[in-house]
Parts: structure tokens; C-alpha cells; sequence
């Protein structure tokens, strides 16, 4: 069959391992011809946003043919509410069987529609990447954007969707209770990892290679931290305190990820023996930072490490956010409650007094009930394969 992702409602960066680049990834290797429209947002070498400066077609990751799209109209206008030229031609031409669309918030998806409405034998699927914590933060954005704008789009899809899933559960939550879609088409898909750095980061040369790298020994706890660190993700410095904190010498701290200019000194100041700042990192050396270590730990907002680390069979550490407690597995997740050094140093001693603890979380994250986080079973419940 015939796959078509179009991402205009979400970025399509390339190199990446975002749901947007793992599910084309992994439809192609279930078989199927797969197709990807994209925008011009995509990411620089440190993880910033940046836009090309017209619209191109080639072959990008895993073979799959890519088009991105020129934006339609004022630049700044067309940037904010994501219109492209040749979305319903572009769709025509490939002519497919499924169509995922990654966010319904661009405001040419009523070609889409157009498109669905002549070709109902098209199965199409939704997803929604937006809740309280990354979007309608302020009056106009919930008023207008969402419970206008991005609603009525939403709702014009729907007759012809076969679900819409929320890649959270508070984003499930805000399909139905945002956009006002009808609980049985909204379901619940998770982010995860991808098979295949999966299986290379967990060999043991890996995980010695990258110890060894920052002088970290086997009786060491070696926790990791990665993402953005900025206004939004300023956890990251307590969680640095914390550990510094610690008397026991054996307990490490790697930081990875992009700073803003505004906390790198911040960082640099808390940088000891202990705790290490080693810059920005690609897809894969995310997964072998994570093979490496013993616990994983995000004080701050969610991010897609969550699910990777999950996906990895790594324990965690996240804050506690309504509608993101599907990552706990039964045992593999321990949840902070309250933004304080203090909290997360208590959980880190608990473990240099009692290593059963860590080992009873390593076996929880490791058992079978990980498979959900793995892209392989992702790609085949969104276009319910399995």
C-alpha cells in the first residue's frame, strides 16, 4: 500500500528520530511505498529551528521520496499558521491508500479534506502533538487558535477519520475536550524508540565505550539527563545541585543538549568531577548515552527522551504531569513531585543505601511490557496493523 505522512502541522527534520521520522521509517519496512509532504521548518546541527528558503523534492531518510512544500502568501503569516502552495496536486499525484497527517493545526489541511472527500476509500489517521503544557498558554492562543481555528479544522476532518490519536494522554484528552471530537475516535499513541539504536546501544561494547569516554567505572551510578535546557526546562540546574549535593563520590551526572545563552553560565557553574556538560549530541549518541547510564532523569517538562528511554528499557526519574503517568510500567518510574534539589537528592541516596531498589526498576524497564515504546509495534497500530 500506499502510505502518504504529511507533515506541515509538524516539522519533518531530517536525521532525526522524531514519531515524525519513525513511523515513515518503519512503514517502510513493514513493506509499504511511503511517501512524506513536509514543510521548510527543520532543525539546525544544535537542535534549533530553522527553515529553508524554498520548497525541494529528494530522496531523504530510508529511501522515502520527500517534498516539501513553498509556504503560500506572507511569509510571516504563512509561517504562524503553516499554508503551503500544491497540497491537494501533491496528493493527487501520489494517489495513496493512507494518509497520516501529523497535527491538524495547518490551515491548508482543508485540502486534505478536499482530497478525502473525493477518495473515500483513502483511510486516513490524525495525530495531535498539542496540550496545556506546550500550547494554548494564553488567551488568544486557546480562544482563537484552538477553539477556533485548529477546532474547526479538527472537526472538518473528522467524517472521514478513522481515529485521531493523541501521542499523550492529556493530549487525547485535549482532542476531545479542545476540539470537541467524539471519545471513540480518540485513542492513544505513543511515542517510542527505534528498534535499531535500541539493539546497538544495549551491546555492552557501547555501554563501556561511552563509560570509559567519561571516566565513569561499573560501581559508579551513572544517571543522564538530554534535551533543551531553558526557561521552560530550568529543572535540569536542580537536578544538577542534587547531585553535586551527594556525598558518595560513585554518583554521576552527563548533561546533554542545547543551552540558551541565557542559562549556559548557570551550567558551566554547576560542571564538577561529578557532573559533566558534554554539549549537544545526534540521534544516536542519544542512544548510547542512555545505553550507558543506570537511570535516566527529567525533572522538567516532557520530552520525547521520556518515551525514548522507556522504549530503551532504562529506569526513570520525570516529574509528574497530569495526563503523562503512561510511561510508568509498573516499577520502571519514579515520579518527583515538587520542583527541589532536595527531592531528587532523597531518591538518589535511597538508591546508594539500598541498590535493590535500582535493580528492581532495571527489571521492570526491561521486561516485555517495554515492547509498547518500540517503533516497530507504533507503526503498526497507527494504521491498525496489529
Amino acid at each position: 500500500m500506499k502510505v502518504l505522512h504529511i507533515c506541515l502541522g509538524a516539522f519533518y527534520p531530517d536525521g532525526y528520530s522524531y514519531q515524525e521520522n519513525m513511523l515513515p521509517k518503519f512503514h517502510k519496512k513493514m513493506g509499504h511505498d511511503v511517501y512524506v509532504i513536509a514543510g521548510l521548518d527543520v532543525f539546525d546541527e544544535n537542535g534549533n529551528t530553522k527553515w529553508f528558503s524554498k520548497g525541494k523534492e529528494y530522496i531523504g531518510d530510508y529511501d522515502i521520496p520527500v517534498c516539501r512544500l513553498n509556504l503560500k502568501g506572507n511569509i510571516r503569516l504563512a509561517k504562524k499558521f503553516k499554508n503551503y502552495y500544491g497540497l491537494y496536486q501533491k496528493i493527487c499525484d501520489i494517489n495513496p491508500d493512507i494518509i497520516f497527517v501529523h497535527n491538524c493545526q495547518f490551515i491548508c489541511a482543508s485540502e486534505v479534506v478536499k482530497y478525502l472527500k473525493e477518495h473515500k476509500e483513502v483511510r486516513c489517521y490524525v495525530d495531535n502533538h498539542a496540550d496545556f503544557s506546550n500550547s494554548a498558554t494564553n488567551w488568544i492562543s486557546k480562544t482563537i487558535l484552538h477553539k477556533i481555528i485548529w477546532k474547526h479544522m479538527a472537526r472538518k476532518f473528522q467524517p472521514y477519520v478513522k481515529k485521531f490519536y493523541g501521542v499523550l494522554p492529556a493530549r487525547v484528552d485535549f482532542l476531545i475536550n479542545i476540539y470537541g471530537l467524539p471519545k471513540e475516535k480518540c485513542e492513544l499513541l505513543v511515542m517510542g524508540a527505534d528498534d535499531d539504536l535500541v539493539e546497538k546501544a544495549g551491546r555492552k561494547t557501547v555501554r563501556d565505550d561511552i563509560r570509559n569516554r567519561y571516566e565513569v567505572n561499573e560501581r559508579d551510578i551513572l544517571i543522564l539527563t538530554g534535551g533543551k535546557i531553558d526557561a521552560f526546562k530550568k529543572q535540569t540546574l536542580l537536578l544538577m545541585d542534587a547531585v553535586n549535593s551527594v556525598s558518595n563520590p560513585n554518583v554521576k551526572l552527563l548533561v546533554f543538549g542545547s543551552v540558551t545563552k541565557e542559562l549556559k553560565e548557570e551550567v558551566d557553574r554547576r560542571c564538577t568531577n561529578k557532573v559533566k556538560y558534554i554539549g549537544w549530541q545526534n540521534t544516536d549518541e542519544s542512544y548510547d548515552l542512555f545505553g550507558a547510564s543506570d537511570i535516566a532523569c527529567f525533572p522538567g517538562r516532557h520530552s520525547v527522551f521520556w518515551e525514548q528511554v522507556a522504549g530503551q528499557g532504562i529506569p526513570l526519574i520525570v516529574k509528574y504531569w497530569e495526563g503523562t503517568t503512561h510511561i510508568d510500567m509498573g516499577g520502571n518510574c519514579i515520579f518527583l513531585y515538587s520542583n527541589s534539589a532536595e527531592e531528587i537528592k532523597g531518591i538518589i541516596e535511597e538508591f546508594i543505601h539500598d541498590n535493590s531498589k535500582l535493580n528492581s526498576m532495571k527489571e521492570s524497564a526491561k521486561r516485555d511490557n517495554v515492547n509498547p515504546f518500540l517503533y516497530s509495534n507504533i507503526a503498526a497500530k497507527a494504521i491498525e496493523l496489529n
